[in-house]
């Protein structure tokens, strides 16, 4: 058991390619924690453990691994870089303590890289800076600087130089030791000191001021030495720098490169020296599931348990669920809580996670993060707790699915398994979503993109053995209203036995929400005091029914509003069935009058190409209906930056290879839903 001080749980996180997991092989191999450097190109990396991984060589699913550097225990999460797995990194950043954000020394601030920056915002992680790749050609540790402090708003604050670039890159200059790192053999780890280079002298000390001033105006007496023109004392920089990283004021930035085996332990000193242990960041607070009542549990093992459920996966068939402990302690055979479902769930066992090697323990403490088997109902961001002293911590929101494809397996009879293994999966991924069509009697999935649906289906074959074939994608439209409009219905029936008679005329307003704001019923305020609370029930759950589907082509309906403006005629009359059916008529007649309009998937695409090519690229994207926002050259390559409809965006990868003879890339995150144009 390490003592919480001695934590450190972060993780590693870039666009796709930046290079995160060789970086964290690499950071395996320095500390002992593997005897042979896995290589992603090979397929041979420790953390893409997946096969589809090990194919395509990329991240797919976020892999746990802990390592020990100078007397800490250090727990890593290494995540995705691909925009249809952005639910991966989402879940993980919601249980890190810090993150170290890793750029190529080229792409510079890339797509997902913005992504992840602004999620680490979010949840106001701690961050180091990595500046990766520096021995590739056009590679610019400066260029990245100006970049984090244009595009991403950060505060970034060099602690090393780089010594030579491209093909010459060898070492970096400390700028705190004042001391020059050199790596002679691109195939070790081992490095050794030397002085400074003369013609680096004048950038050094200029830096080096820069970097001084930044960590004085931090501290009142470091200050005052600063302007004194007084050395600063290490050990106190070092501190206050420590200080001003946890706080999120500034971001310490290290080079290197992962692949040739440079800047590797330099990178897991500032892990252990400016990112924080769970003890240095805010307690987790929550709610009393009961009586509302803010709970705040410190990161102690003599705290009550209490651990956040981030993330569910299946392992040789058997459900395995990711926790992390916030505080009190777990043992394996502890029967626990779940306030969310009101249910106890018992712990079968415990493991401390190497990538998908399972070590087994038998007792986990406050900050660290393990896995569990035995947990059967609880899923994604539930809060796990002991009955006695229960507390609801605040859930994790997930990205809504943009693409859609029917699947069905290739055998008649595996159809039942084809469901129960998409369901498994589902579990997994709450992005992902399975359902049956009601009019076509298909399987249908859902989820981030063409590539997030590629992937399962592989899985089904790969891990349940099971064929399957998955029809083309198609988009996931959604619909909402522009302008207000209302609508009036009545419902009337006589039962001439019973000589009674059925009867309600509603009037319903229907009018625009704030885009992001939701659906809601709403009341005026007479109407709801003088109907008794049975009958708004049931009219609540009319126009609820008619808020699922909008009016144009039954996709999802968003940012609507339904105010029950009237409900007349003789309160005897009044049944549950007469003011919920002509609610739900007055509410679609309102639906259809408020100018219902289709929604897209708009894509933020970000293009770079040659440019000799810039101007076909171009007039492909306004082909598709494109509209470019920012166009960036740099050197003899052209940056683009375009917002794209997803449904144009099929088939495009083949489109710019042809256009610029396999030179140009792309990348793309997921920015809004607009108005479809038709």
């Amino acid at each position: 058991m390490a003592k919480v001080d001695f934590i450190r749980n972060i993780g590693i996180a870039a666009h796709i390619d930046a290079g995160k997991t060789t970086i964290t092989e690499r950071i395996l191999y320095a500390t002992g924690r593997t005897h042979k450097l896995g290589e992603v190109h090979e397929g041979t990396a420790v953390m893409d453990w997946m096969d589809q991984e090990q194919e395509r060589g990329i991240t797919i699913t976020s892999a746990a691994t802990n390592c020990s550097w100078k007397k800490h225990t250090i727990t890593i999460i290494d995540t995705p870089g691909h925009v249809d797995f952005t639910v991966e990194v989402e879940r993980s950043l919601r249980v890190l303590d810090g993150m170290v954000a890793v750029f190529c020394a080229v792409g510079g601030v890339e797509p997902q890289s913005e992504t992840v920056w602004r999620q680490a915002n979010r949840y106001r992680i701690p961050r180091i800076i990595f500046i990766n790749k520096m021995d590739r050609i056009g590679s610019s540790f400066t260029g990245v600087v100006t970049q984090l402090k244009e595009k991403l708003g950060a505060r970034p604050v060099p602690l090393q130089l780089p010594i030579g670039s491209e093909a010459d890159f060898r070492g970096v200059v400390d700028l705190l030791d004042k001391k020059a790192l050199i790596w002679d053999d691109d195939q070790e780890l081992a490095f050794r000191q030397e002085e400074i280079p003369e013609a680096l002298l004048a950038e050094v000390e200029n830096a080096r001021q820069e970097l001084m001033e930044a960590v004085a105006e931090g501290d009142d007496e470091l200050l005052e030495l600063f302007l004194e023109g007084e050395e600063l004392p290490p050990d106190r920089v070092r501190r206050v720098l420590r200080e001003l990283t946890i706080a999120g004021e500034l971001v310490p930035v290290f080079c290197g490169s992962g692949l040739k085996n440079k800047g590797i332990q330099p990178l897991l000193d500032a892990v252990v020296d400016y990112l924080p242990s769970p003890v240095e960041v805010p307690a987790v607070r929550g709610r009393h599931p009961e009586t509302g009542e803010e709970v705040v549990r410190e990161p102690k093992n003599s705290e009550p348990f209490c651990a956040l459920l981030f993330k569910v996966a299946m392992m040789e068939g058997r459900r395995l669920v990711f926790l992390r402990i916030y505080s009190g302690t777990l043992e394996a055979g502890q029967e626990i809580f779940n306030p969310r479902l009101r249910k106890k769930e018992k712990v079968a066992r415990l493991f401390q996670m190497q990538s998908h090697k399972k070590n087994r323990i038998d007792k986990a403490f406050a900050g660290d993060i393990v896995a569990a088997m035995g947990v059967k109902f609880s899923a994604t961001g539930d809060t796990l707790c002991t009955a006695a002293e229960p507390l609801l911590l605040p859930g994790m929101e997930f990205t809504t699915p943009v693409i859609s494809a029917a699947i069905e397996p290739q055998r008649n009879s595996d159809l039942d398994k084809l469901w129960d293994s998409l369901v498994k999966l589902a579990d997994e991924d709450p992005t992902f979503r399975v359902r049956t069509d009601d009019e076509t009697g298909q399987v249908v999935i859902s989820g981030m993109g063409e590539l997030h649906l590629e992937i399962i289906h592989e899985r089904l074959r790969q891990e349940f053995n099971l064929e399957s074939n998955l029809g083309k994608p198609q988009v996931l439209y959604q619909e909402t209203i522009t302008r207000e409009s209302r609508a009036s219905a009545e419902f009337e029936r006589i039962d001439e036995e019973e000589k009674e008679r059925q009867y309600a005329r509603v009037t319903i307003l229907a009018q625009p929400r704030p885009q992001g704001a939701g659906n809601t019923v709403s009341w005026d305020e007479t109407v709801a005091a003088q109907l008794p609370e049975a009958l708004r029930t049931a009219l609540e759950e009319g126009l609820q029914e008619i808020l699922s589907s909008g009016p144009v082509q039954g996709y999802p309906l968003v940012d609507a509003e339904l105010k029950v403006l009237a409900v007349e005629g003789e309160s005897g009359d009044f049944t549950r069935v007469a003011v919920k059916v002509a609610g739900a008529n007055a509410a679609r007649q309102a639906l259809e009058g408020a100018s219902p309009v289709m929604l897209e998937p708009i894509i933020e695409t970000e293009i770079t190409v040659p440019e000799e090519n810039l101007g076909d690229v171009i007039g492909e994207l306004n082909s598709r209906g494109g509209r470019v926002m920012e166009i960036d050259t740099r050197e003899n390559f052209s940056r683009i930056t375009a917002d794209v409809p997803l449904q144009r965006l099929f088939g495009y990868t083949t489109a710019l290879r042809s256009a610029t003879k396999g030179r140009g890339s792309f990348a793309m995150k997921a920015s809004r839903y607009g108005a479809l144009e038709q």
